[in-house]
């Protein structure tokens, strides 16, 4: 009987079910994405497709950011091949976020002299969301090599896929210029930038050690769906290993300490449902 589960749960690529869906998504969209470069060569299309495709993109970058968190499959290939697809969608390559975010942002998000994302000036006053949007988005891979750093297991795979995206990226532009920079190296940078933006909100303005007070939440039921509950901002922080689907029960064991000031509506939130 025991061989028998053993073997079952072996079967699984994945390491929690409920990313099965998001990544077959994903996929889909990144195979659509290649269709069209192969056949399409209309300027017009490609810049219309290019438009509409800038928000779905840039709800990828959750579903980056939750795989840089915890690993989608249990088998190493088919990590660094996910990391691939995701890189083309959001600019953000193998271990970075795991650096810039995980190693970074999360250990420091409390000191803004540290924090990897920070929302502070050196000065000490709040940046503007534009302001902290480039800040943010072109310091990003600096400040994930400074991280690196200190975690060369980190690093090494970090700097390895970098360079193979890039020359992926670059080989795409070469055969096809318009379509490579439209379906993949603008997107790249706009979703990264959209990044940027959209964190702004996470924590800017909250200058507390208290950590139940220093992320703002965003429990709008289709938010959550489309970013897997990241809106359970600070049920993330305070147990950051644990998976997305899990987050909306452990944000139930720690609402009590929530203050109430600290639930809105999020930038992506009013961008799909308005208001």
């Amino acid at each position: 009987m025991n061989t028998i589960t053993e073997t079952k749960k072996g079967i699984s690529l994945f390491r929690h079910k409920e990313d099965r869906w998001p990544v077959l998504i994903i996929l889909t969209l990144t195979l659509i994405d290649f269709i069209v470069y192969f056949t399409v060569d209309n300027v017009t299309t490609l810049f219309v497709y290019f438009l509409l495709m800038a928000l779905p993109k840039g709800v990828i970058c959750a579903w980056n950011h939750h795989h840089q968190h915890t690993f989608t499959f249990r088998n190493t290939t088919l990590n660094r091949f996910l990391e691939l697809v995701y890189a083309l969608h959001t600019g953000v390559t193998t271990n970075l976020w795991r650096l810039h975010h995980v190693l970074g942002h999360h250990l420091n998000f409390l000191d803004q002299k540290k924090d990897e994302s920070r929302w502070k000036r050196k000065n000490g006053t709040q940046m503007g969301a534009i302001e902290y949007t480039l800040n943010v988005a072109l310091t990003a891979y600096y400040r994930g090599y400074i991280v690196g750093k200190r975690y060369p297991k980190q690093l090494k795979p970090f700097l390895i896929f970098t360079t193979i995206t890039i020359i992926f990226v670059a080989v795409l532009v070469w055969y096809k210029p318009i379509a490579g920079l439209l379906l993949f190296v603008l997107p790249m940078i706009n979703s990264l930038l959209f990044t940027a933006y959209v964190t702004y909100e996470h924590h800017s303005g909250l200058d507390t050690q208290n950590e139940f007070e220093a992320s703002y939440n965003n429990l709008n039921t289709l938010y959550n769906l489309l970013t897997g509950n990241l809106g359970y901002h600070t049920a993330h922080h305070y147990k950051q290993g644990v998976h997305w689907s899990k987050l909306p029960e452990l944000h139930a064991t720690i609402a009590d300490k929530i203050p109430e000031n600290l639930y809105q509506k999020s930038i992506l939130t009013r961008m799909i449902l308005g208001g």
